[in-house]
């Protein structure tokens, strides 16, 4: 009888000795980002630093996060080559973008602000970067300014994709603490079933980030965090400044029922229809208006 032969990934498995690894460039949670080289060109290599023992046993996790980005192809998410699996080491390769991160970006701009013309291009395209994710059933699930790229030419691309996963049609199968937590929906903060609606939540923290240069809930604990975003509707203060287009959008991502949410496509052609001619200068406070 003839053998079953292993089923072959989808991905490519690349060899490591094949990746030249540079200097680091960002670390996480689990792991750092080095710069390096395969195949001639320049990419990124994911390292995670958890224990061997800790990577043998997530091991399905990890090919889970390959195989699901793997297969994505969107000029606003990040392009993953392949990935290594040693006994002792995981590696996830992807294309190198010299812009950083957003959250770093946005740290650089954080006294003189962003154009609101800027703002609207960055927010587009993480939208249509998460409605892409969406129209694929993908749930990110750790939408943050840390987890977008910027490329050389200021093109925003979505990373990280370490804890996403395809959509279940049972919400129940969906919960958990997932994510970071001051960008996760108040359902997840509770651990109750959420959909991608989460994702929606977090992109509205996120436009406030980037209309802010900013972080919201700087000084609080998490149990501090999750009581007032759950049950006193706590959410970042909108600068009176901010244009009544683009506050709208912020109020209605980060609903506290998903069901009153936009899908990601909608508010795509929100921001789109934004007019930016004749605006304030972005994240003007009004005790800054001498200032402004």
């Amino acid at each position: 009888m003839a053998t079953k032969e292993a089923p072959q990934e989808e991905w490519q498995m690349i060899i490591r000795e094949k990746v030249v690894v540079k200097q680091v460039f960002a670390r996480g949670g689990f792991g750092s980002v080095h710069k390096g080289i395969y195949d001639g060109q320049e990419v990124a290599v994911g390292e995670d630093g958890r224990t061997k023992s800790e990577i043998a046993s997530l091991k399905k996790d990890f090919r889970q996060e390959v195989s699901i980005w793997h297969k994505l192809d969107h000029p606003n998410i990040t392009k993953c080559i392949g990935a290594t699996i040693d006994t002792d080491s995981a590696s996830v390769i992807t294309e190198y973008l010299s812009g950083g991160t957003l959250k770093a970006f946005l740290i650089q701009h954080r006294k003189k602000k962003l154009p609101l013309k800027t703002v609207q291009r960055l927010a587009v395209d993480f939208a249509e970067g998460l409605s892409y994710l969406h129209s694929k059933n993908i749930v990110h699930r750790d939408v943050k300014t840390e987890n977008v790229l910027l490329d050389k030419d200021g093109r925003m691309k979505i990373a990280d994709f370490g804890v996403a996963r395809v959509e279940a049609s049972n919400l129940a199968e969906m919960t958990g603490y997932t994510g970071t937590p001051r960008y996760m929906a108040p359902e997840v903060l509770e651990s109750k079933p959420y959909n991608r609606k989460c994702d929606v939540y977090s992109f509205g923290i996120c436009l406030w980030d980037m209309y802010c240069c900013d972080m919201p809930y700087p000084n609080m604990t998490f149990s501090e965090l999750t009581s007032a975003v759950v049950y006193k509707n706590l959410r970042p203060e909108i600068p009176k400044r901010c244009p009544s287009s683009l506050a709208k959008v912020m109020k209605q991502c980060w609903d506290g029922e998903p069901k009153g949410r936009p899908e990601m496509e909608d508010v795509v052609s929100m921001l789109e229809a934004i007019n930016t001619s004749n605006s304030a200068p972005s994240g003007c406070f009004s005790f800054f208006s001498s200032r402004c």
